[in-house]
């Protein structure tokens, strides 16, 4: 179990271990940025992660998907490079590369499952919460680091200003300039954590005006600065135990 923390190196592939009944027990750190701001609240520790299920995580025609895939695996069924649409940064969901295998205790009686996922490349695709939205989210993807108006959104959607703001915040729960924002910090997230930038480095490629105001978006959502968010995820982390299905604390 020692051997897990090395995941925390990987810095493009999601690793991960649940119990029997779905609920987190440890996930990497790339695993962490990637769900690093979810309605205002933060995954950005372990210990805020585990105990949640991808219900709390994820898009429920995903959960779902997860769930019943759980359910095999708990019976002994081992995935194998399976591509299938994953949870991305930007709030949508790429084609993507998944193995999982159940965890057996000592006496052979299944405890969990454990998987990992990174993004296939080949397929530069991603797909939202429904097609109309496909060409705004891969524009937002590849352009955030630039300033976007929802007029330029709104015509990639083949909508009035109006009607997209309305449909998108029914969509993502969040207005458009929010989600871009959000994105903008998730994507700060992954270079703090997996790049030797400075901070006004990150602050200029991640689409923020300056250092200031990077600073003063990342601590709103948070609560420390990018400064502090670097060191806090270069602690060493604990490795869990898994006992009766039931994450250690």
């Amino acid at each position: 179990m020692q051997l897990i923390r090395l995941f925390d190196c990987l810095e493009d592939v999601q690793v991960w271990i649940k119990d029997r009944r779905g609920r987190y027990v440890w996930v990497n750190r790339a695993f962490l940025t990637n769900y690093a701001i979810n309605e205002e609240v933060p995954f950005a520790a372990l210990g805020e992660v585990q105990g949640k299920t991808d219900y709390d995580l994820c898009p429920l025609y995903l959960a779902d998907q997860y769930e019943a895939d759980d359910q095999q695996v708990l019976a002994g069924r081992v995935v194998e490079n399976r591509i299938e649409l994953v949870g991305q940064l930007d709030g949508s969901a790429a084609w993507s590369v998944t193995n999982k295998m159940p965890l057996q205790a000592r006496n052979g009686v299944v405890i969990g499952t454990a998987g990992m996922t990174w993004r296939l490349r080949e397929q530069d695709a991603a797909i939202g919460c429904g097609t109309r939205f496909g060409a705004v989210l891969n524009h937002l993807r590849d352009h955030y680091r630039e300033p976007i108006t929802n007029s330029q959104l709104a015509r990639l959607a083949g909508l009035s200003v109006r009607a997209f703001e309305r449909q998108f915040l029914a969509a993502f729960r969040a207005p458009p300039q929010q989600y871009l924002r959000k994105l903008r910090l998730r994507m700060a997230c992954h270079a703090l954590v997996f790049s030797s930038q400075s901070i006004v480095e990150v602050a200029l490629d991640c689409g923020f005006a300056d250092q200031s105001h990077f600073t003063r978006e990342f601590r709103r959502h948070f609560g420390r600065t990018p400064r502090d968010y670097r060191a806090w995820q270069a602690r060493p982390r604990a490795v869990p135990i898994i006992k009766s299905g039931v994450p250690n604390q």
